[in-house]
């Protein structure tokens, strides 16, 4: 589950993590009241103004109906709420999201942290996340933070350091010394840094989140570090021990099909192609989009119905797959093991009843407890479904309606 900046910052200050300090508002005028009060906490004079959407590139990116970016800076009081009214209500069009954009209903009004100081404040690149390849968690960071991070990737990835956690002893204290030294960091900015590092891994761990990225961490220039920006995404799996966390689920930034998917219980995940595929398990979901792959077709979603296709289960599922107007035709693919192939089947058959007329084509392959009965219900119902008990004959037929 991802959340906004400022709620990423919030879990973040209750790990111990130092962050810039600031308020979200959702009207103009709200967002000056919260400016005033920033100012009367921590003195500053300058605010920064920061859409809330769920995607990165905000700084760059541009709201369509104002031409305002993304992150704007406020110096004064007196601009924060036209600053505020060219983000809120518009689409931010970034590098991640589509041409329309995401509409932006919340802004959060920060401090402003580049203040002058002793030393250059230093913009700094840090993730916490699991490198699948070896089964740890790893600590990615570089001394090159800031909006071009993909760049200095690409053109000199040797700036890019990672730090591998043995997930028995957890980050050592010679590992945040490491990343404080690789850093360049030296004097109070290294005890920061240490500290900030052992913080933001606690979080990670005690958040049970799938990524933490910050980006950029910020040497100040009283050598202070601080976290100026969160992504973090959450295991939608482990929010059963974190209700606070599950509450700050905006379904707003969610695919509304998913969301409605989501609330039937079925796991369903909208792809661009034109086969849409109704399938009992993950495992033969993914061999279900290889197979119409190789048709000749391109998997329209991945949708599981669980364990459970009954008729109004199986019916859900149907509706939501048409509601998707690129889908030319539907793969039904069920392995009947604890449940029976003929009880799917009258499901089918039922939710097809149920919606009237389906204009796109149903290819239903049952195979399993029951397989063979289940096939003849099918044939035998005089709807407009072509059965199949083997794997092959699915797709010779999927290829067949979209030839």
């Amino acid at each position: 589950m991802n959340i906004h900046e400022y709620q990423g910052k919030s879990i973040l200050k209750s790990f111990g993590v130092a962050i810039q300090n600031g308020y979200v508002a959702e009207t103009p005028e709200a967002a000056h009241e919260v400016a005033v009060k920033l100012a009367e906490e921590t003195g500053t004079g300058w605010f920064v103004v920061k859409a809330q959407i769920h995607a990165g590139g905000r700084g760059k990116g541009t709201v369509t109906e104002t031409g305002s970016h993304g992150v704007v800076l406020a110096k004064g009081l007196e601009e924060v709420k036209g600053k505020a009214a060219g983000i809120l209500g518009g689409h931010l069009v970034t590098a991640q999201t589509n041409a329309t954009g995401k509409q932006v209903n919340k802004v959060l009004i920060a401090e402003d942290v580049y203040g002058p100081g002793d030393s250059e404040p230093k913009e700094i690149y840090m993730s916490v996340l699991l490198d699948r390849a070896n089964g740890r968690n790893i600590v990615m960071y570089s001394p090159q933070g800031g909006m071009d991070i993909e760049a200095v990737a690409e053109e000199t990835p040797e700036l890019i350091f990672k730090e591998s956690i043995d997930p028995t002893l957890g980050l050592q204290g010679f590992q945040a010394r490491r990343i404080a030294f690789n850093l360049g960091l030296s004097g109070k900015a290294f005890k920061e840094m240490t500290k900030f590092v052992n913080s933001l891994y606690d979080a990670y761990v005690g958040s049970d989140a799938t990524m933490f990225e910050i980006n950029p961490v910020l040497k100040t220039a009283d050598d202070r570090v601080i976290a100026v920006d969160s992504k973090v995404s959450l295991d939608g799996n482990a929010l059963y021990r974190h209700s606070d966390y599950a509450a700050m689920r905006d379904t707003t930034e969610e695919d509304s099909t998913e969301v409605e998917a989501d609330e039937a219980g079925l796991n369903y995940v909208k792809l661009d192609g034109n086969v849409g595929c109704m399938v009992n398990g993950a495992g033969l979901a993914m061999a279900t989009m290889d197979i119409i792959k190789l048709s000749g077709g391109d998997p329209a979603n991945f949708l599981d119905v669980g364990g459970t296709a009954d008729a109004a289960r199986v019916e859900k599922a149907f509706r939501i797959i048409l509601k998707d107007p690129a889908v030319k035709a539907i793969l039904v693919n069920i392995f009947g093991g604890i449940v029976r192939c003929d009880r799917v089947a009258q499901g089918v058959v039922d939710a097809y009843r149920n919606m009237g007329n389906i204009d796109v084509p149903i290819i239903v392959r049952l195979q399993g407890t029951n397989a063979e009965e289940a096939k003849r219900l099918i044939d035998e119902s005089g709807l407009e479904v072509k059965s199949a008990i083997l794997l092959k004959e699915a797709a010779e037929a999927v290829a067949e309606v979209l030839a």
